[in-house]
């Protein structure tokens, strides 16, 4: 009987996560919103920019892998955690903006602690989006990707961890190279840090958000705190 009790509690923990809702024709890119086991007063948000291999118009497919394959996995993310889905082409940031205006307007957001991260293409998306609306970001981690060497003076007024494997032969890691050089070229005290995973893939590093400190990581971060 015990060892019935015991099968059972773990197969509840297993699948007692807060289960994610799919928000439809509510803004230009359809996505996911997975809510905060415990809501206080204002939440922090943030935002996941999947990869090319995500794009369509399946919503299915962005659980396949990145936060909210995190957070099936267990994860407990003190924030509200919305993971759009690109039709095609590259993220476009003020469509993404639609979705983080969509939040502050519908849920509790605070807006000192808004949070944005992507790995491949959607790391791309993550620097555009930073790129564009630096004033509105507290914190972005991009993954295995790169960004726009245009953009490198607003992102330099934002704190962002850039991580890539040094065995990425889908994209090099020459691409976030280019760009830390950039940020730092802008400001070379600009709060970027740059990670290198040795024998790391381009696959093989999205295990970082199947883990707690790449959210502590973010969420230890304010608007607020940026400016002291």
């Amino acid at each position: 009987m015990k060892i019935v009790l015991k099968l059972v509690f773990i197969l509840i923990s297993t699948f007692a996560y807060c289960q994610p809702k799919a928000i439809l024709n509510k803004t230009t890119y359809q996505f996911w919103l997975n809510e905060p086991k415990k809501v206080t007063d204002k939440m922090p948000l943030i935002v996941f920019l999947h990869g090319r291999s995500l794009s369509g118009t399946n919503i299915e497919k962005v659980k396949r892998y990145g936060a909210l394959k995190g957070v099936e996995k267990g994860l407990d993310i003190p924030a509200y955690l919305v993971a759009p889905q690109l039709p095609s082409g590259p993220w476009n940031p003020e469509r993404v903006d639609e979705i983080v205006n969509y939040m502050v307007k519908t849920y509790n957001i605070d807006e000192e602690r808004i949070y944005v991260t992507g790995m491949s293409l959607g790391s791309y998306g993550t620097m555009k989006y930073v790129g564009a609306y630096p004033n509105k970001v507290a914190a972005a981690v991009s993954i295995c990707g790169g960004g726009d060497v245009n953009d490198a003076c607003n992102l330099a007024q934002v704190p962002i961890k850039v991580i890539h494997g040094d065995k990425d032969f889908i994209v090099p890691l020459s691409e976030s190279q280019k760009i830390v050089n950039a940020v730092k070229k802008c400001n070379k005290n600009a709060p970027i840090e740059f990670q290198v995973i040795k024998g790391g893939s381009h696959g093989s590093v999205e295990d970082f958000y199947r883990h707690q400190e790449l959210y502590n990581w973010l969420l230890q971060h304010s608007k607020t705190k940026n400016t002291l």
